[in-house]
């Protein structure tokens, strides 16, 4: 695999001083000019160390109580390392961390906060080129959605997974063997001194989860989108070479400053379909539909469900990853990484668009080569022939659904059931072990007011439990359906993402107990076998629910968000529109 063009010196001529956004606050002959720059002495900082130097904003989405993000602050001291050799001046910002663990309703209320201080940190202050350090699962779409709404050239560093967690003789990866072993307690199958051991061996380090969930699965689109250095994605967090990586992208975006190569220029029509291969290719976590769609929206490239399953239908399954596989990140790291797992597959990729390491990504993956062909897998041999992802459409969900169906029963891939429905979900979790209510594995779970509004936030409530009677007796799938997300390290016959909501009004809202649903994968259909006419009378009968918020950023919230189908963003940050410079003489 080449190295990146220009890494440790510029690849082109130095920009002129008075040429660099900063020179706007630090190089006029103003009382404002005068006045930064005595703030900037007040900082500790002499005059040679920064003026006419790119300024590179690194942000930075460490916390105490961000697992997945703990090493960050020690990164970001390597990428300052990378910017200062480069001949840059790097500048840490802290900015909101979204911790998927702690984070209650749901990060996914915060995302859009999240770009929303991103955008406007770049903007207001004298940046020239941005860092941005992140992984957590709605972290690298929210600072992608802030940078390329004020398009400036930026770097993203992806936090990099942790270590394969093990218990007794197992190796185990996060997230997935949590709803394993979790299911396996509620059978009986475990006990209590188990359960202690297994809260022990899960999540051995710093990282995001080591499965192909939503962090893996977003920050390869990252690195297929192109604002990464080659192979970032999966380098595991507590390696030396994660350390080396983040030290390079410090290098590499004063080079970017120095040929004003902005993101615009980078995240492109082509780059966003080669993303949309890459994470249907990987089995990847049904959530990077709601983030690609949002990302291609702030980088006003339209993108929808339809060009999901059209692409679906190019790329078969060739990473074999958990959930939907046997291995786990570092396993897929070691067997070559991302380059290796792009040359898989180059003819439905666009080879000649630029990424922030190469001129092209053609240049960027030549000479990539896999290592084992069983955790990328040849063409000749996928793990399954289509796309990991399928988009339904019906009158269940006219606006549109997903499901992951290679994890999946496949015996449950074409299903009709009389439906159960719970109308919120601490309902579900309070009955749904009750054998009252009469459920079979034939039956349909239904899970209403979890969409963007309802939830609110879209929570990933969407893997619905399965009731504990029917685990004892080894039912382990069943046909769940919700307007809500679930982790992407989850597996099971689960419908998501129903759009429109049934907060909202959608047709999950008319759905009643004993109603048929009727799944159809291959033919890509959802459909309530229920009269129109009757549905017509049950919608006459149906009343708007409550706001969920009276004020503060909810009120904001729930008056802005879009529904899943686009994105789940701000009409107000979605929209086009030209934003000017601030003024800083």
């Amino acid at each position: 695999m080449n190295e990146p063009a220009g890494q440790g010196s510029s690849a082109g001529p130095l920009r002129a001083p008075e040429d660099l956004r900063s020179h706007q606050w630090y190089g006029t002959d103003g009382l404002r000019s005068f006045s930064h720059r005595a703030r900037t002495r007040q900082l500790g900082y002499l005059p040679e160390e920064h003026l006419g130097k790119p300024v590179i904003a690194v942000l930075n989405t460490w916390s105490d109580i961000n697992p997945c993000h703990s090493h960050l602050r020690e990164r970001a001291q390597a990428v300052k390392r990378g910017v200062w050799q480069a001949g840059g001046f790097p500048l840490e910002f802290p900015v909101s961390t979204l911790s998927e663990t702690f984070q209650k309703p749901t990060p996914m209320l915060y995302r859009n906060l999240l770009a929303m201080e991103t955008e406007e940190l770049l903007r207001s202050y004298p940046v020239d080129g941005a860092v941005l350090l992140g992984g957590c699962d709605k972290s690298t779409p929210a600072l992608l959605m802030g940078a390329a709404s004020v398009d400036l050239p930026t770097v993203f560093v992806p936090a990099g997974p942790m270590l394969p967690g093990h218990w007794r003789n197992e190796v185990l990866g996060s997230g997935t063997d949590m709803w394993k072993y979790w299911d396996e307690k509620r059978a009986g199958a475990i006990g209590d001194c188990e359960l202690a051991e297994l809260e022990s061996g899960l999540a051995r380090s710093p990282g995001h989860c080591m499965t192909m969930g939503t962090a893996s699965t977003l920050t390869a689109a990252a690195e297929t989108l192109g604002v990464t250095m080659p192979g970032a994605s999966s380098i595991p967090a507590v390696d030396s070479g994660h350390d080396r990586m983040a030290a390079a992208a410090g290098l590499r975006i004063v080079d970017l400053v120095h040929q004003d190569l902005r993101l615009s220029s980078i995240l492109t029509r082509e780059a966003y379909e080669d993303a949309v291969a890459a994470v249907l290719a990987l089995g990847g976590s049904t959530n990077a539909v709601i983030h690609l769609i949002a990302m291609a929206g702030r980088s006003q490239v339209p993108l929808s469900l339809d060009d999901f399953d059209r692409i679906a239908r190019t790329v078969p399954v060739l990473a074999n990853l958990r959930p939907g596989g046997r291995y786990l990140m570092e396993d897929f790291h070691f067997a070559g990484g991302l380059p290796a797992f792009l040359s898989r597959f180059t003819d439905v990729l666009h080879l000649d668009r630029p990424t922030v390491a190469h001129p092209t990504l053609r240049a960027q993956l030549d000479g990539a080569r896999c290592h084992n062909d069983d955790v990328i897998r040849p063409r000749t041999n996928p793990l399954a022939t289509e796309g990991g992802v399928a988009v339904l459409r019906g009158n269940l969900c006219p606006d549109g659904a997903v499901i992951k169906h290679i994890a999946a029963e496949p015996h449950l891939l074409r299903h009709t059931g009389p439906a159960v429905v719970f109308d919120d979900y601490r309902t579900l979790q309070r009955t749904i072990d009750d054998p009252e209510l009469g459920i079979t594995a034939d039956h349909v779970l239904v899970l209403r007011n979890a969409g963007p509004k309802g939830g609110p936030g879209m929570p990933e409530y969407g893997m619905l439990p399965i009731p504990a009677y029917l685990l004892k007796e080894g039912v382990q799938d069943m046909v769940r359906i919700s307007d809500a997300r679930m982790s992407g390290t989850s597996y099971g016959t689960c419908v998501l993402h129903i759009a429109p909501e049934s907060y909202v009004g959608g047709p999950l809202a008319l759905v009643r107990t004993g109603d048929p649903i009727t799944l159809d994968v291959e033919a890509r259909t959802l459909q309530l076998d229920v009269s129109d006419e009757e549905l017509a009378r049950r919608r006459a009968g149906w009343t708007t629910p409550p706001q969920r918020y009276g004020r503060g950023y909810g009120a904001l919230y729930q008056d802005q968000i879009t529904q899943a189908d686009s994105g789940c963003d701000f009409v107000f940050l979605a929209a086009p529109g030209d934003v000017p410079e601030p003024y800083a003489g």
